[in-house]
């Protein structure tokens, strides 16, 4: 029986947060039911931005071991490091010829991460699109789950697919569609309610990492920015910060934003950071416990990611043969 397949991966640039847990990881865990799951850890990508070398590797076994503490099952899914799969920066060459400049002119993540500094970013920052292309195809991919802000890179994925199909004739590579869900696909910082939470934000007090114990976790929410209306209430406009605290909550709690209103709409804004604080705790802290083990034995980690890499290699080395000898490369 067919069985769709899932590929999605995350940078392993630092600990992962609760925007990523809530906005993705999360939901990947029920596609192991009813998918083939291929979950690759991003060091490719990461290199777009320099990187410490050393911390980089260490960041691939933190990111496992995230991955597996939240749910992901390394014996049924596919987890491993992009760079052990030669098959991802092979096609992304074949597909960068095939890829017209136009269509990553208006790719508008490279103007937000370069800003002004665009004529001195590397081409892997302005090509990352492609082989973010290359990550899915590779694996004949039917499925991606994808953030709002990766939504317009998978459209592009399709196109690339497309150009690929019509260059030699053939419908080889499936056009995959994207999978948005979940009520927090966009959590945003603690510090600023307009912001997204992300892992390079300067502040540590703008997120709730995975990592976080029970103290820090209390010391950032009671921290975290609100306003000075009373109650409770929804009203992303005016209270962006105060929703971003009832988007979370539903989320954890998994109840829709409207009863985490009806709950608290008569609570001072402090009652409802500490029932927050005890609902992260309460759901994060099994999490970090179990992160703590895994990295604790490195020689399991990494044989886990080895074994990873193998069944990856074990995917895509065909489609990779057959995309070569469509364009007529030699491959033995």
């Amino acid at each position: 029986m067919f069985k769709p397949r899932v590929l999605s991966g995350v940078q392993p640039t630092g600990n992962l947060h609760l925007g990523n847990y809530l906005g993705a990881i999360r939901n990947w865990v029920p596609f192991q039911q009813t998918h083939e799951c291929v979950y690759m850890l991003a060091d490719l990508h990461a290199i777009t931005v320099p990187q410490d070398p050393i911390k980089l590797r260490q960041s691939v076994r933190e990111t496992a071991a995230a991955l597996i503490a939240c749910g992901i099952n390394p014996n049924t899914s596919v987890i491993f490091p992009q760079s052990a799969v030669s098959a991802h920066a092979e096609l992304a060459w074949v597909l960068s010829c095939l890829t017209p400049l136009g269509w990553l002119n208006r790719m508008t993540q490279f103007k937000d991460k370069a800003g002004k500094n665009k004529d001195n970013a590397g081409l892997g920052l302005y090509s990352y699109p492609v082989l973010m292309a290359a990550d899915i195809l590779t694996y004949h991919a039917t499925h991606v789950p994808v953030g709002e802000d990766q939504k317009q890179h998978l459209e592009l994925a399709r196109d690339i697919a497309g150009a690929f199909n019509r260059a030699y004739g053939t419908e080889f590579f499936p056009l995959p569609e994207p999978m948005i869900m979940g009520e927090a696909t966009r959590v945003m910082s603690l510090r600023d309610g307009k912001k997204k939470m992300s892992k390079s934000d300067e502040s540590d007090y703008s997120r709730i990492n995975l990592t976080d114990d029970a103290d820090a976790i209390a010391q950032k929410f009671k921290k975290a920015k609100t306003d000075t209306i009373e109650g409770i209430s929804w009203d992303a406009e005016n209270r962006p910060e105060i929703a971003n605290l009832i988007t979370i909550y539903a989320a954890l709690s998994d109840i829709k934003k409207e009863e985490v209103v009806q709950q608290f709409a008569g609570a001072q804004t402090s009652a409802f950071k500490s029932a927050l604080t005890d609902l992260a705790v309460a759901k994060l802290s099994p999490i970090t416990a179990k992160m703590r083990v895994l990295l604790e034995d490195v020689d399991s980690l990494d044989g886990i990611l080895k074994n990873g890499a193998e069944r990856a290699n074990e995917l895509a080395q065909p489609i990779l043969k057959n995309a070569y000898n469509l364009v007529g490369f030699w491959r033995s």
